[in-house]
C-alpha cells in the first residue's frame, strides 16, 4: 500500500491510500499536520478540484471488492451525479435501482471511503442539507459552494 499526503491551501492536508493500481480510500483535506508530501497524479487532480477545476474522477479505479451488489449500484449512481447538482437520499436509492432504500443509501454515504470520487456531498436530505460525517455540514456546504450549489 502506498500512502500519499497532499496539501490544499485553505482546506488542509488530505491523504490517498493506493494499492495494486487502485484507490483503496482517501481522506479529504482537513486541519492536520502534514508528513512528507508526495507528488502523485491523483493528488494533483484533487488539489486542482479544490482550486475550482471540474473533474468527475470517472477514470479512477476503486477498490470495491468488499461492496455488495447494492453498494456497487450506489457507487455507480454517485458517480453519475453531475458536478454542481444534488440528489436526495431517496433519489440516490432510486438511481441505484432500489427506490425505497434511502436509509441504506445514506448508510453507504456515511461510510464512503472515496468522498470526492463518489461525491456524497452531492446527496442531501429531503428537508435540507443532511449530515456529512466527522467533517460536518459546514464542510459539506463548502464543497457544494465550490461547485456552485447554494442550499
Amino acid at each position: 500500500m502506498q500512502a500519499v499526503q497532499y496539501v490544499v491551501e485553505g482546506w488542509g492536508v488530505g491523504e490517498l491510500y493506493l494499492g495494486d493500481g487502485r484507490l483503496l480510500w482517501h481522506e479529504l483535506p482537513a486541519a492536520r499536520r502534514p508528513g512528507e508530501i508526495d507528488m502523485h497524479p491523483l493528488a494533483e487532480r484533487f488539489r486542482a478540484y479544490f482550486a475550482g477545476e471540474r473533474d468527475d474522477f470517472g477514470d479512477v479505479e476503486l477498490d470495491l471488492e468488499w461492496a455488495t451488489l447494492f453498494q456497487r449500484a450506489v457507487a455507480d449512481a454517485l458517480r453519475a451525479v453531475p458536478y454542481g447538482e444534488v440528489v436526495t437520499y431517496g433519489e440516490l436509492a432510486a438511481l441505484a435501482g432500489r427506490p425505497n432504500a434511502q436509509r441504506a443509501a445514506g448508510t453507504f454515504c456515511a461510510g464512503n471511503r472515496f468522498p470526492l470520487v463518489l461525491p456524497c456531498h452531492r446527496v442531501v436530505a429531503a428537508g435540507g442539507l443532511g449530515s456529512y460525517g466527522s467533517l460536518g455540514t459546514r464542510y459539506k456546504r463548502r464543497l457544494l459552494q465550490l461547485e456552485g450549489v447554494a442550499l
